[in-house]
């Protein structure tokens, strides 16, 4: 198994939350328009925020949460990848931290409680940051 599978992984997860996104703002936007109402107000999406249904805004939130920390997650996979380090601690780690995004990501688009987030939101940021020390090691 290669390291760019859990990579892949990411990829489809991210892209879940972006049609989650789309299909949020689109209803937003055909409610608007045919209760006669003008999108002229809506230039900046963070003045539009509050006044998202809670369910919208959890997921904008993730939308936002979900291309951030990722983004080293994806370096560090490719990174792996490219110097031949890719081995089964490697992959599994980088599955834990898919599935624990995963975990994160439901859990703030549906309940959002916060004390579960935190612990999924520690434990991927734990999976990746064995992985970087990991690779650390091969310079020492």
């Amino acid at each position: 198994m290669t390291i760019l599978y859990p990579m892949f992984g990411m990829i489809a997860l991210s892209s879940a939350v972006v049609l989650l996104l789309y299909g949020s703002r689109f209803f937003l936007i055909a409610r608007v328009v045919s209760a006669g109402g003008r999108l002229g107000g809506a230039r900046h999406s963070d003045d539009m925020r509050p006044k998202l249904p809670t369910l919208f805004r959890n997921i904008t939130d993730n939308y936002n949460h979900i291309f951030e920390q990722p983004t080293l997650f994806f370096a560090v996979l490719v990174y792996i990848h490219l110097m031949g380090h890719s081995d089964s601690l490697h992959i599994n780690l980088a599955w834990g931290y898919v599935a624990a995004r995963l975990i994160h990501s439901v859990t703030q688009i549906t309940v959002n409680h916060v004390p579960t987030r935190i612990v999924f939101f520690v434990i991927s940021g734990g999976c990746l940051i064995t992985m970087i020390v990991r690779e650390m090691m091969f310079f020492l």
